[in-house]
């Protein structure tokens, strides 16, 4: 028997695959320069239809639009094999790992905004089917889509390997978070005093039912508190709930420390797996957005998961919170949280 010490990723290139390459993209058909699609209002476009068994392994997107908030009117969606429920649902900006209706430029393994300005929208997360699959867009927004500009590169197989899970990503938004008042208290005690054993009130990220892992999440974070008094926006536990957990055997110790950082960062980073590409102003204030991708260490689960943050120690903070998380599971899946409507998703100014 011959047994092959070659990994993933680039030491796994010299393997020799039964497998073909696909690509479905904007190109322009008669041959021109007009490699884009327009996406009217209220209109949805499949972006991509495959039939057959196969593995989705790469997205690339840039617009144009001259609607402001377009990255939070776009909303991606996915579907596969077959069903009639999508497995991914999101605003197109947040699903490419930043909110708050931006584009910045930064880099992750899985997702990534690349020059100009952040405008080159990339994905390599890995998307198995069996059966065909289905990725549409579409507008919500007030204005026609004018560019729409995409590739979904994918690879054909004469069947799936067994045990694959199906690609799942689901947006929240709290706006604000439930805190409670600082008036009154000292600030110290106020940040950094209190007791929340169970996860009570916690800030959301995912709630999901079946056999599978999650795989991380993006998070936006709005700093609403007006302050000259330390304003960090942090100390929030991450708990995860596994299957029917009552109280979580994951417990964090605090939100910087979840995302790979440490005391209260105020600097840009984007590392492979976790990452601060927008670290916020002065005092922390205004917008920020971090990540944490468990690609090396995905939190498995056999009948369920909650995957859960404090906004603030034992949850004090009232802010506004948004999010994506991204997991595998098997099908059929709990049927996603339907996103809220287009003026409650978007960003303050």
């Amino acid at each position: 028997m011959s047994v092959s010490f070659l990994g993933g990723g680039i030491s796994g290139l010299p393997r020799l695959r039964d497998s073909r390459r696909r690509r479905i993209s904007s190109y322009d058909r008669t041959g021109g320069n007009r490699d884009s699609i327009v996406v009217p209002v209220g209109e949805t476009a499949i972006l991509a239809e495959m039939e057959g068994a196969g593995c989705v392994k790469h997205i690339w997107v840039t617009i144009r639009s001259s609607d402001k908030w377009y990255l939070r009117k776009l909303v991606l969606r996915a579907y596969w094999d077959g069903e009639e429920e999508p497995s991914v649902e999101v605003p197109i900006g947040d699903f490419f790992g930043i909110g708050h209706g931006v584009t910045h430029n930064y880099v992750s393994a899985p997702l990534q905004m690349s020059p100009q300005d952040g405008k080159g929208f990339n994905c390599w997360w890995p998307m198995p089917y069996g059966r065909g699959a289905r990725i549409t867009v579409e507008n919500q927004g007030g204005k026609n889509c004018e560019a729409f500009y995409y590739y979904v590169d994918y690879e054909e197989y004469e069947e799936l390997e067994q045990g694959l899970g199906r690609f799942h990503a689901t947006w929240h938004r709290e706006n604000p978070t439930d805190g409670i008042p600082d008036e009154g208290m000292e600030n110290r005690a106020w940040m950094f005093t209190g007791e929340n054993p169970d996860g009570a009130g916690n800030y959301l990220l995912l709630e999901a039912e079946g056999k599978g892992h999650y795989v991380g999440c993006n998070v936006n974070v709005h700093n609403l508190r007006e302050t000259e008094e330390f304003n960090w926006y942090g100390e929030g536990d991450d708990m995860i709930f596994i299957d029917g957990e009552k109280l979580p055997n994951i417990v964090g110790t605090g939100t910087e420390d979840y995302y790979g950082m440490s005391w209260c960062p105020t600097q840009e980073y984007c590392g492979p797996y976790h990452g601060l590409p927008l670290p916020g102003g002065k005092n922390w204030s205004g917008k920020v957005t971090w990540y944490r991708y468990h690609i090396l260490d995905p939190v498995y689960f056999e009948k369920s998961i909650r995957v859960t943050i404090e906004h603030g120690h034992a949850n004090h903070r009232t802010d506004d919170y948004s999010s994506t998380a991204y997991w595998y599971q098997t099908e059929p899946h709990m049927k996603l949280k339907p996103l809220p409507p287009v003026d409650e998703r978007l960003p303050r100014e």
